[in-house]
């Protein structure tokens, strides 16, 4: 499927649910936070009409994010679902907790790919950022998903004062281990305008001081990120910079979110209530013609540069990762 702009958009990234096991500084509010992750999520007949005709449309990698995607016990379900659809690729992004337990139930329904954030090496340091999270749980999911072949890629936000120190340090586990550690810029969304993160040519500029570095690229349809390779390195380190190197000319991705709104660009709130419209009508035909219609009119680009925040006033972990 192609937008307006030309681009081919083959990746779709579907928020099953906006609870969370954790509560991360950066993305939600410490206290009196509200799920809808029953009442108004979509449900497993919505997810897998929604899936098929995604697989039928072109779509090549679908990742499942939340929230936290592996409280939705029925994930492995959802992956067969996709894997059949002839979708290529099939992902989640994480944060690890739960991972090890279910990860071979998972890599059996088709599993191929894991992106388990990390932002901090320090055990005190990550139950404060996570509130109450627990590192070797994180770590034994990483090397497990390693073990049984699943392609991993750690997700790492930066923030000033907090672990900007670890930078390095979170850069040498791609020496030793077949992994991506990639670098997300802070967005201005939600709990983010709290916080001061760093730029790719801040971090990239430390990293040459450190170590040689050999350019390797992007694969197909993986996403944003910009890689390089510390020389000898078994893995990569890659920066996904969405405002001081914002990539909207080749942005190839869509989002739903977990009640079910296709969404356009994480900026804006355009888009198409996939939810409501499957309940109006069983004509597979005119779904699909309001999905296509629906990712022709992508916007060009995002305004966070321009308006420091994003139009859709909604956490990050209510749109969906």
């Amino acid at each position: 499927m192609k937008d307006k702009c030309g681009r081919e958009i083959d990746y779709l990234r579907i928020s099953l649910t906006d609870a969370c096991n954790l509560r991360c500084i950066y993305c939600m509010p410490e206290k009196d936070v509200k799920f809808n992750n029953v009442e108004g999520a979509l449900t497993n007949r919505e997810l897998e009409k929604i899936i098929n005709i995604f697989g039928e449309l072109g779509t090549k990698k679908l990742r499942f994010t939340g929230g936290e995607p592996l409280l939705r016990k029925d994930l492995h379900c959802l992956i067969d679902v996709a894997k059949k659809s002839g979708i290529e690729k099939i992902a989640i992004t994480t944060n690890g907790i739960l991972l090890e337990e279910k990860l071979e139930q998972l890599v059996k329904a088709g599993l191929s790919e894991a992106n388990i954030s990390l932002d901090t090496l320090h055990e005190e340091k990550f139950s404060d950022i996570t509130r109450g999270g627990d590192l070797h749980k994180v770590l034994k999911a990483i090397d497990k998903s390693l073990e049984l072949g699943v392609k991993v890629k750690i997700n790492v936000v930066i923030i000033d004062g907090i672990n900007d120190n670890e930078f390095i340090d979170l850069c040498k586990l791609s020496i030793n281990k077949k992994l991506d550690v990639r670098f997300i810029e802070l967005m201005p969304i939600g709990e983010g305008i709290k916080f001061k993160g760093k730029t790719e040519e801040q971090l990239l500029g430390l990293l040459k001081k450190k170590y040689e570095l050999e350019e390797s690229h992007n694969e197909g349809i993986n996403g944003p990120a910009k890689y390089v390779k510390i020389k000898g390195a078994k893995g990569k380190v890659g920066f996904i910079s969405a405002i001081s190197e914002h990539f909207c000319d080749s942005c190839n991705r869509i989002r739903i979110t977990p009640d079910g709104f296709l969404k356009q660009c994480l900026h804006f709130k355009s888009g198409l209530d996939l939810k409501k419209l499957i309940a109006q009508t069983e004509d597979k035909e005119l779904l699909e013609e309001k999905i296509k219609e629906t990712i022709f009119n992508k916007p060009v680009g995002h305004k966070f540069n321009e308006e420091k925040k994003s139009e859709d006033s909604r956490f990050m972990f209510q749109i969906g990762g």
